[in-house]
């Protein structure tokens, strides 16, 4: 390996770190996890230290000592976008001695020493079984002045038992399995995260307790397949119960889950999003094709009708439920016929949005070796497809006009919020609203991150709600949530908890698991890791996300910087 690191300035205590984040919430989660073993050994987020802050360049840095990237692979441009971002840092690094640059993730499980031959001033590669040891390679690396690479081919520390620091104070995303059964012929998901393996209901149901414990109203129930959970432990029935045991947790107001798969999706999942007060009427379901021919071909275990049915089935339990799905178009074979097939599901299923992606092959997948479709057929598809979503997006948003919404304040989702005069976060459906002050709101009566507002909502675009029923005297209500109290105290803006009016604690009922103290419903009371945190950024679709909100809501006139 050629040598990558100079001599430190500084000891592990005083360096600082950025973690940006390229792809799914699985990767998101992960960076907590970095984010959390770096802090444990020392290491600061650069946005807590200004100084360091303050050197940061066009090139993504932060002003970090490290920078770690964690990659995805799943679309073909990413090993060009990772390059592209390692060429940026390159320049960085021979101005700043002693910085580091770490790269996990996806591609860096599947192109492993690649990335330092492409890449030689790159002082990390660790893959996606193996996250713990990111503290130790950095110190090797530093200590003799070269790479280090270590790829593991199967998972050897859950995650789950790494410590975290939380990208939110109110909302948390909680692992029920890692890895992927599924063996679907376009995906190279499989074969870098591994099977599945599912974590014992006990240990999650500790973990959603403590989130919430710390300040979370709002969880997400994180696998590559949550239909299949449990099935490790002979279970097949266990993800329901998970849902219904989070229904018991005090305290939980919000639980959420990603994602399911059409082959493995029962009725009893069903009933538990129905009768379970907490669990949101937001589903995210993938349909990739509406063709059967082009399903098959994809190793899809479901064709068009159970696809239908579920939907179906789904609407008629739940009625306001908004449903979302992920489309391929130009999968290798797919004639004509097979997208209007796609564009008929698309209509019968109105989703209320639609990640649609052009098909590129991934090497190493069966899909990758046959035949293509031309560039411009899948192109011309794509934009047909994108205008029929476009459209149906926009009506069944403009169908929300005039509905009430209880709105969860995000931070870092309204980037225009502080010139609009608005708050932005999302509803219980999971649609993204952008609600309105009333004029002349004092700065302490203003919702912080975490908080509630109920808003009428006023408009409906494509992508998201406006509810500007505030400007007009119409409906405006904040709740002041714990979560918002535990927002302030992460950002040093109040010393000790306060007391809200929350609603009611949901009445115990048979959840099927034990809880971790060895009574049979989960309660409050747990403690867990060190409070959520900062010092990383996610990207999503090649834009950057803020971690931090822009301005301090507690009235006190200190702006709050993002990382980057």
């Amino acid at each position: 390996m050629s040598s990558t690191t100079a001599a430190a300035p500084s000891t592990a205590e005083t360096r600082t770190y950025l973690v940006r984040t390229l792809g799914c919430q699985m990767n998101v989660h992960d960076s907590e996890r970095l984010a959390g073993l770096l802090e444990e050994r020392g290491y600061l987020p650069v946005a807590d230290v200004p100084e360091a802050a303050a050197r940061a360049t066009e090139a993504g840095d932060g002003g970090a000592d490290v920078v770690i990237i964690n990659t995805c692979s799943v679309r073909e441009n990413a090993a060009t976008r990772l390059f592209g971002n390692l060429g940026q840092l390159a320049a960085v690094k021979r101005e700043r001695p002693g910085m580091q640059i770490a790269v996990g993730g996806c591609l860096a499980q599947q192109m492993r020493e690649g990335i330092v031959e492409k890449a030689p001033w790159v002082d990390v590669v660790l893959g996606t079984h193996n996250l713990d040891v990111l503290p130790a390679l950095l110190e090797r690396a530093r200590h003799n002045a070269e790479a280090q690479v270590e790829i593991e081919e199967s998972l050897k520390v859950f995650p789950s038992t790494l410590p975290t620091r939380r990208e939110s104070a109110y909302a948390a995303f909680v692992s029920i399995s890692v890895g992927c059964n599924n063996t679907c012929t376009f995906c190279i998901v499989p074969h870098l995260r591994g099977k599945e393996r599912d974590r014992r209901p006990g240990d999650v149901l500790a973990e959603v307790q403590a989130v919430v414990a710390q300040g979370a109203i709002e969880v997400t129930l994180l696998g590559q397949n949550v239909n299949s959970y449990g099935v490790g432990f002979g279970d097949r029935g266990a993800f329901a119960k998970l849902l219904r045991a989070c229904g018991g947790v005090d305290g939980l107001e919000r639980v959420r889950f990603t994602s399911p798969h059409p082959a493995a999706f029962t009725d009893d999942v069903i009933e538990a999003m129905a009768s379970t007060p907490n669990v949101m009427p937001s589903l995210h379901m993938p349909l990739q094709s509406g063709s059967d021919t082009v399903l098959r071909a994809m190793r899809r275990s479901y064709r068009q009708a159970k696809y239908l049915g579920i939907i179906e089935r789904v609407r008629a339990a739940i009625p306001d439920a908004a449903i979302t799905t992920d489309i391929i178009v130009g999968f290798p074979g797919e004639t004509e016929e097979d997208f209007r097939a796609t564009l008929d599901v698309v209509e019968a299923c109105r989703f209320s949005s639609a990640f649609t992606f052009q098909y590129s092959p991934r090497p190493g997948t069966p899909a990758a070796d046959l035949p293509q479709v031309p560039a411009e057929v899948v192109a011309e598809r794509y934009q047909r497809l994108a205008a029929l979503q476009q459209r149906i997006s926009t009506e069944e948003n403009e169908a929300q006009v005039g509905r009430t919404v209880d709105v969860l304040v995000a931070e870092g989702e309204g980037r225009k919020d502080g010139a609009t005069r608005r708050v932005t976060g999302r509803a219980a459906d999971n649609r993204l609203v952008h609600a309105a002050l009333p004029p002349g709101l004092p700065g302490e009566n203003r919702p912080r991150p975490g908080d509630m507002v109920t808003v009428e909502v006023t408009h409906g675009a494509p992508h998201h709600l406006v509810a500007d029923s505030a400007l007009s005297g119409g409906t405006f209500a904040v709740r002041r949530t714990r979560a918002g109290d535990a927002w302030a105290r992460r950002e040093g803006l109040v010393d000790e908890p306060h007391s809200h009016g929350e609603p009611p604690s949901r009445p115990d009922g048979p959840s099927g698991f034990p809880r971790a103290d060895g009574g049979t419903r989960p309660g409050a009371g747990s403690t867990g890791p060190a409070p959520a945190g900062r010092g990383w950024e996610a990207e999503a679709d090649g834009r950057g996300r803020c971690g931090r909100g822009t301005a301090c809501l507690r009235d006190r006139g200190r702006a709050r910087r993002g990382p980057g």
